[in-house]
Formats: structure tokens, C-alpha cells, sequence
């Protein structure tokens, strides 16, 4: 999604102001001028829709008090009053029992994570600068002029040199065929797996409820067929593939996951995210659709939650809020990330000039809409008020923008590229320990799509700083065009899993990245 370097400069008079508006076109949009009223009402609607809960606790709390401050006197005469007053207790149960029930029948279920893995291959697909632009050169597909733009880009991606490139595209020429495909896919989506299943001591057997998402590589049989297959899942699983859906499907795989957590009682539900480079490697010149070449690598996760109450006590998270926000109704911001053929009919995804504006606008949706849920009252009262104050008094007021530092404890953003990192960080006024797990992501795996926000996350593992009750925010952005929040607080003290893809470097980062 990084879309530095895009740009190619212009001489002669008038080339300043066009690379100016390039350069605006691809950043974005500053968040102070202008909020939609409808995605505050949104927002508060979710709000709203808890109230029989706000409600009904303060209720308890303050009867609670009530009866706490009554002596045996006041009890005594209590008894008496109910003795003659018979109608009156039936009343009175019939609305507590009505009340409890309502309650118990329409809370959601908590859904706990209980551990997750992320796939660390192997070092022999390693891609250093050096082999990836020779390898670039040898294969034949590209000018000169695409070759010196990989090299620009890879120079100012945030990519260290330890990234990984699947086995295909380490043959010269590469050979990205059908059987690759899915031997890359089964060994990212098996190792993963492997180690869930390996920390977490659960049997295949109790697992109920299976969703995979891979945006780019949907053969039949499925992915997820493929997982029943190897690990013999049982026959009434509940089996999904997300495919198409861009580097935010983790979270929406989350959030279905999440629902049919809501309809199945007492079982497991396990999420995978990958995304498949072995046949999508675009071998032509369009500069567009180059970059994805140059930031997606390979990498994958697997999410392992339950509703299960007796995992409370040895799950690390509890899923808070999911809130997703599509964009697509409009043209621009769905064609922005298009899979299409290039003039010489070679298939590739290309990014669009106006990539970050729209990533920007589907931004400013989400965190309007998740305000409301997360923010503290002085934060929402600020927000609020200075929103009506210019939508009915004054155009010209700029509106508050809440700190979601005082809602958050830790922040995974999806590591699309440096510049998405770079403009997070400056509208959502962040600290630089904000965004370093997704800086130190970027740089040691690059952009693994859809798990990128796991890789983070099991980066602040590593570096001890995930106290009890927490609180967590992974956001991440995809075609179509897609924003999409989670919202976790930890249950304890968190520790990393055993063999975690931090494992046996962690100690070297945060390291300083060039710019």
C-alpha cells in the first residue's frame, strides 16, 4: 500500500506545483477539517445499544448499597411489611426474574484468544536487496526503468534485508505454477498451525469452527478444505474461506469467527490469514503495479479463540470491539486496489495515485464510528462538542480530534508500507513506541497482508510490555476499500508463546531504519 516513489519527476516551468499535488494526492487528508456527523451517530448507536446493560448494573450497584446500610431492625420490618403484602412480592419477582432473563438472553457471549502463532520460514527464502534486484534482472520481464524503480522503492519501503520471498521466486526463471501455489500455502498456513496447536495442547477434534482468508490464491478445493484434510477436522465443522478481501481480512475473518461465536456454545474457533505470492508476482513494467513486488512477503497466522468460560483463565486477550467500515460504494475507492491485466496482458494489482487519500477517508470513518466505544466521556465531550459547535455555529472550527493514546495501550496498524505507518503516526497524533512494532514488523517480515497486525502484536509480546487489562488496537486497511478495528484487552501479564517469530531476534530491534 506504500505509494512513495510512484511519482516520477516533471521538468520544465509548472513541474513544482504538479509535484506538489502528487505528493498531497498521497498522503492523508489532514482529519481537523472535516468530520461526518452520520459515523458519530453510528458510533453512538453501538453505544445505545448496550443501555439495557448500563442500565441494569448501576441499578444492582445502587441496591446493593441500599440494603447494605439496612440494620436487622430494618430487616424485621421489611419482613413484616412483605407478610401482608403478597401481591406485591409476585410483582416484584416477576419483573426481576423478566429482567434477569432479558439480560442473560441478550448479552454476547465473550470470546477469549487464547494464543496465537505466526509462520517464521525458514532462512533460506530469504530476499536481501542485492539477490531480489538481481534475480529481478536475470528473469528478463523487466526494463531497465522498472528495475531502477524497484531499487528506489526498496530503498525507501522500511523492508530490512531479512525479508522472505517464496520458494518459486528463488528459481531462475521463477516458476510460479499451480503446485507452488499451494505448497507455499501449506507451509505458511501447517507451520502456523503446528505451533498453535503444539502451545495451546487443543485436539483438531474440538475445533468447531474454521475460517481462513487468502485474497489472492482461492483454488479448489479450498484453503480451508485443505486444513480439514491434513488435520482430519471433524465432519459438522463450520468452514470458511474469505477470499478477495485485501490485507484487512484478519479482522473481518475475526469478526465472522467472532458472530458464530455468538451461536455455538462451548467450542473453538480457529482463524487463518496468509496471503499466496508464489502466482501473483507481477513480471511486467507498469510502474503501479510493481510495488506490491517490492513490500508483500511471505508470512501467515493462526488465531486460536474460544467461548469457552472455563478459557478464561489461560486465554491471553478478550475480543472487545470489532468495527468495519467499507468504503466500496464508491468508484474511486473501490478501484483504488484493482487486480488487472497491463497493456502486454500480464496480470498484476495496481495501486492507485489517490491510494492514501482514500485510505485516509476510510480511516476517519472507523475511528469516528469507534470513538464513542472506546474513548473516556472527557474525551467525547470534547469531541462532541466542538463537532456541533461548527456544524451549527461556526464552519470554520476546527473539530477536536479525541487521543486515542488515553483509549489505547498498544497499537498494531497494519504495516502497509512507511508512508501508511509514517501519516498514521502524525494524524493520530502517536509517539514513535506507538509505532514501533509495526516499524520493526515492516522491516523484519515486510508486508505479510493480513497478519502483519499478529506479527506486531507478538513483537510487544516479546519486548514484555503487555500488562493485565491493557488495552489493544489493531486497525488495518484493504481493497475494496476497506478499514477495519479490533479492540482487545489482556487478561494478564502476557508472555510470549513458545517458538515465536521474534523468538531469536528481538534483542536487535528497535533498530534505527535509514530514510
Amino acid at each position: 500500500m506504500n505509494q512513495r516513489g510512484v511519482a516520477t519527476t516533471n521538468g520544465g516551468s509548472g513541474s513544482g506545483s504538479v509535484g506538489v499535488r502528487i505528493q498531497q494526492s498521497r498522503r492523508l487528508p489532514d482529519f481537523l477539517q472535516s468530520v461526518n456527523l452520520k459515523y458519530v451517530k453510528l458510533g453512538y448507536h453501538y453505544l445505545i445499544s448496550n443501555l439495557l446493560t448500563l442500565c441494569f448494573i448501576p441499578a444492582i450497584a445502587a441496591l446493593s448499597i441500599q440494603v447494605s446500610q439496612m440494620n436487622l431492625d430494618d430487616l424485621r420490618q421489611l419482613w413484616l411489611h412483605l407478610q401482608y403484602n403478597l401481591v406485591s412480592i409476585i410483582i416484584c419477582s416477576a419483573i426481576l426474574v423478566f429482567g434477569l432473563t432479558v439480560y442473560i438472553m441478550t448479552r454476547p457471549r465473550p470470546v477469549y484468544l487464547v494464543d496465537y502463532s505466526c509462520y517464521r520460514p525458514p532462512d533460506h527464502l530469504k530476499a536481501p536487496y542485492g539477490r531480489f534486484l538481481e534475480h529481478s534482472r536475470l528473469t528478463g520481464d523487466f526494463d531497465e526503468s522498472s528495475l531502477e524503480f524497484q531499487r528506489k522503492i526498496l530503498e525507501r519501503s522500511g523492508l530490512g534485508e531479512e525479508t522472505y520471498v517464496p520458494k518459486a521466486m528463488h528459481s531462475i526463471p521463477p516458476t510460479p505454477s499451480m503446485a507452488a501455489a499451494r505448497e507455499e500455502a501449506e507451509e505458511v498456513m501447517f507451520g502456523a498451525l503446528d505451533t498453535l496447536l503444539r502451545n495451546t495442547n487443543v485436539s483438531p477434534k474440538d475445533i468447531g469452527i474454521l475460517v481462513v482468508n487468502c485474497s489472492l490464491f482461492n483454488p479448489t478445493p479450498s484453503l480451508s478444505a485443505m486444513i480439514v484434510n491434513k488435520y482430519k477436522l471433524r465432519g459438522n465443522i463450520r468452514s470458511f474461506h474469505l477470499g478477495g478481501m485485501g490485507c484487512s481480512a484478519g479482522v473481518i475473518a475475526v469478526d465472522l469467527a467472532k458472530d458464530l461465536l455468538q451461536v455455538h456454545r462451548n467450542t473453538y474457533a480457529v482463524v487463518v490469514s496468509t496471503e499466496n505470492i508464489t502466482q501473483n508476482w507481477y513480471f511486467g513494467n507498469s510502474k503501479s503495479m510493481l510495488i506490491p513486488n517490492c513490500l508483500f512477503r511471505v508470512g501467515g497466522s493462526a488465531v486460536l479463540l474460544s467461548n469457552k468460560s472455563n478459557d478464561r483463565r489461560r486465554a491471553k486477550y478478550k475480543l472487545i470491539h470489532v468495527v468495519r467500515t467499507h468504503r466500496g460504494a464508491d468508484d474511486k475507492a473501490f478501484r483504488c486496489v484493482y487486480q488487472e491485466q497491463d497493456d502486454a496482458g500480464k496480470i498484476g494489482v495496481s495501486l492507485s495515485k489517490d491510494l492514501m487519500a482514500i485510505a485516509g477517508g476510510a480511516l476517519k470513518t472507523n475511528i469516528t464510528t469507534l470513538g464513542p466505544l472506546v474513548l473516556p466521556i472527557s474525551e467525547q465531550l470534547l469531541f462532541f462538542t466542538t463537532l456541533v459547535v461548527k456544524k451549527l455555529f461556526n464552519a470554520s472550527v476546527k473539530p477536536y480530534i479525541p487521543d486515542f493514546k488515553l483509549a489505547f495501550d498498544h497499537f498494531c496498524i497494519h504495516a502497509g508500507g512507511r508512508a501508511v505507518i509514517d501519516e498514521l503516526e502524525k494524524n493520530l497524533q502517536l509517539l514513535p513506541i506507538h509505532v514501533e512494532a509495526s516499524r520493526m514488523t515492516l522491516h523484519r517480515f515486510g508486508n505479510t497482508s493480513s497478519s502483519s497486525i499478529w506479527y506486531e502484536l507478538a513483537y510487544i509480546e516479546a519486548k514484555g510490555r503487555i500488562r493485565n487489562r491493557n488495552r489493544i488496537w489493531q486497525i488495518a486497511f484493504g481493497s475494496g476499500f476497506k478499514c477495519n478495528s479490533a479492540v482487545w484487552q489482556a487478561l494478564r501479564n502476557v508472555k510470549p508463546s513458545s517458538n515465536g517469530p521474534w523468538e531469536d531476534c528481538i534483542d536487535k530491534y528497535p533498530m534505527k531504519i535509514s530514510s
